[in-house]
């Protein structure tokens, strides 16, 4: 288990240098979440921040909480900052009792820490490529990296079943695309997901 929690504050680390690049005139950037801008994806982020900590903090105390503290969140006047708050708030939240089931009501499922904390590690690994990707620095953002939160992130994604319920509204992913003959690592949990590693905000590259 700390080795997990580990494995998610680099994942954590790695998108820090990404929101050091972030300015309020970027959020109407597209990104490669269909239908997002910059806006709306870090929203998303803020809020699954918040929920995912309010939800291991409540399992700590024998509590629950509602679907509600996983809504998006306002970004405020300095949107890497609240990012920032956010992405503390959560990796306190897993150092300090990430050892309970928890519930999480946006999947109506009560689940062991272990996989709660490996979810957002997944989660924040692959939106932390989004931001990075329509800011144009994704480059950056891989090689900087951890191999074994790569790993991790991989072994979790192989066991999301890429069936209809990807197609259902506010799905967590698309459908898998294939990936490359002898792709890497995290290629691999791109293409899993349902990114194209290829993707750019250039729209003439995107036509």
């Amino acid at each position: 288990m700390e080795n997990i929690v580990e494995l998610h504050r680099r994942s954590v680390d790695g998108i820090r240098p990404v929101l050091d690049r972030l300015d309020a005139a970027d959020l109407g950037l597209p990104t490669p979440c269909a239908g997002w801008d910059l806006r709306a994806l870090l929203e998303h982020m803020t809020g699954q921040d918040h929920g995912f900590a309010a939800a291991v903090s409540a399992a700590h105390d024998g509590g629950e909480v509602e679907v509600t503290e996983f809504a998006p969140r306002p970004l405020g006047p300095s949107p890497a900052e609240t990012l920032r708050r956010g992405l503390d708030e959560v990796v306190a939240a897993f150092a300090a009792g990430a050892e309970h089931p928890v519930l999480l009501p946006e999947f109506d499922a009560r689940l062991p820490a272990g996989i709660v904390v490996q979810m957002h590690l997944v989660d924040t690994l692959v939106h932390g490529w989004d931001v990075a990707a329509a800011l144009g620095v994704q480059d950056d953002y891989v090689a900087g990296l951890d191999a074994e939160a790569v790993a991790a992130s991989l072994a979790m994604c192989e066991r999301i079943p890429d069936d209809e319920s990807r197609e259902a509204p506010g799905a967590s992913f698309a459908h898998a695309l294939p990936a490359p003959d002898g792709a890497d690592p995290w290629t691999r949990t791109l293409t899993l997901v349902g990114r194209d590693p290829a993707w750019t905000g250039d729209p003439v590259v995107r036509r």
